[in-house]
């Protein structure tokens, strides 16, 4: 089996839980042009991750293709103004040979703002600094917005999108003091004016194409940023946006966060994929396992109910014994949940659960950026554990996360796509043990209070058990 125990481990702590500051969570990378749209709080985001950067010392230069307010010494210290652009890409230069984050704009305006460079000058400043920020629209500080046929002025050398929605909008009603550009707020959400605000309005706010993915360059990347999470109930609030907007296939990952606290990142949501394990041929049982009664259904309907009530992004199904009787058996017990599963055979399988295991990491999205392996066995298991792991995964982003209980690891087990040319070298019938004692000490644990929570049917007294109601006896150390 993929893993019944790996044997009593020490205790670690989750040193990365609630960590993650801004430029990092948005895997920043050198020579990057970062235009920040949406509402919400896109100033404060961008001038936060030019200081993390800049304290990293990166040469970083923030600016706009509209127009932003004078940015105060605590954003930005060195402001050059110049409406020639061979004057202001000198100056920038200058400036960036003793300083490692300048603002940049061609004038002020009346209104005491500054408007920003022509987006053909990002390339040149782009050349000159690791980093380029841009502020690429305007909503006039509030939580939400739609743009305008005009905007949002993304920069054709952009390399990353982040669209900024925030969270304190949910649950108040659609007006102007929340939304900027109402009307076009109403035509993209399908909200109608004062009716309430709800997660999915920010998801599609964020992800629609004429919202937040509006102009953006077909190479970039694009990470959404749910901001002013503040509270446990923001962070729930945060999570079903997130798992909306990982529904868009331009979507790389959901950013949970408050860019004003100590703490700007608190979840970073991303694709993970469930592979269920169930090809074996049931030999200490005796029959097919997968096909035992529960409920109403049958046990391995039992498992992807429990998965497809889950936060996972999509399911896969590895059969093999008698594949065509369950795959029957589970079309007539039906998905009750929110996410489908699909079937893939291995015709390997008595070669042991390593096979299994590629068969299903081959056959997951090439989008996902961790796979969730569940055994087809475990009775106990829930969408609550399951999304258990997720979080600890979103809060981390730790190379595997493991259920423990009283200090053995169990399964479900999930692997970041880090470990995933390991997993392909796996042989036997131990299915990712020997990946997981490798990395023994990165392992993040999600605590839980009983065995059967995570204990496997193996033999017809574990089904009796379990049928009883009664807690199912530990079972021997091993993979």
């Amino acid at each position: 089996m993929l893993a019944n125990s790996i044997g009593r481990t020490r205790q670690t702590q989750g040193m990365g839980l609630g960590m993650m500051d801004l430029s990092t969570a948005l895997d920043m990378r050198p020579s990057d042009v970062v235009a920040f749209v949406g509402a919400g709080g896109k100033t404060t985001a961008m001038f936060r991750a030019a200081r993390e950067l800049a304290a990293r010392g990166r040469r970083v230069i923030t600016t706009t293709t509209t127009m932003i307010w004078q940015p105060v010494p605590a954003q930005s210290r060195v402001v050059i103004v110049e409406s020639d652009e061979s004057e202001l890409l000198a100056r920038v230069g200058r400036a960036l040979a003793h300083e490692k984050h300048v603002t940049v704009a061609a004038y002020p305006t009346p209104a005491g703002k500054l408007k920003g460079v022509w987006p053909a000058a990002i390339e040149e400043l782009a050349r000159m600094a690791d980093f380029v920020l841009v502020e690429a629209d305007g909503a006039r500080g509030r939580s939400l917005k739609a743009p305008a046929d005009y905007e949002p002025v993304i920069p054709a050398a952009a390399t990353l999108v982040v669209p900024v929605v925030a969270i304190d909008a949910v649950g108040q009603p659609l007006t102007d003091e929340i939304a900027h550009r109402i009307e076009r707020v109403t035509h993209v959400t399908g909200l109608r004016i004062g009716e309430k605000i709800t997660a999915a309005t920010l998801a599609r706010a964020l992800t629609a194409p004429e919202g937040g993915m509006k102009g953006i360059p077909a190479k970039a990347r694009v990470l959404p940023l749910v901001n002013k999470v503040e509270t446990e109930a923001d962070l729930i609030l945060g999570r079903e946006v997130a798992r909306r907007c990982l529904g868009c296939q331009r979507v790389e990952a959901v950013l949970l966060g408050a860019v004003a606290s100590k703490t700007p990142v608190r979840e970073k949501w991303k694709r993970v994929s469930a592979v269920v394990l169930a090809a074996g041929g049931s030999r200490r049982f005796g029959s097919p396992k997968q096909l035992l009664p529960v409920g109403d259904g049958i046990l391995l309907g039992h498992v992807l109910n429990q998965l497809s009530s889950s936060w996972v992004s999509e399911i896969v199904v590895v059969l093999g014994h008698a594949a065509g009787q369950i795959e029957r058996a589970l079309e007539d017990s039906g998905t009750e949940g929110q996410t489908p599963w699909r079937v893939v055979v291995n015709d390997r399988w008595v070669e042991g659960q390593s096979t299994s295991l590629r068969v299903g990491l081959e056959a997951v999205s090439d989008r996902t950026e961790a796979v969730l392996f569940v055994l087809g066995d475990q009775p106990h298991i829930t969408a609550g554990l399951i999304d258990e792991l997720l979080i600890r995964y979103a809060r981390t982003e730790a190379s595997i996360v493991m259920s423990e209980h009283e200090g053995r690891l169990r399964p479900p087990v999930l692997f970041d796509r880090a470990t995933f040319e390991e997993l392909r070298e796996v042989a036997g019938d131990v299915g990712g043990r020997d990946v997981v004692q490798c990395h023994l000490e990165e392992v993040e644990r999600v605590n839980v209070a009983s065995a059967s929570s995570v204990i496997d049917i193996d033999t017809p007294e574990d089904y009796e058990v379990f049928v009883d109601g009664e807690e199912m006896r530990d079972q021997k150390p091993g993979l």
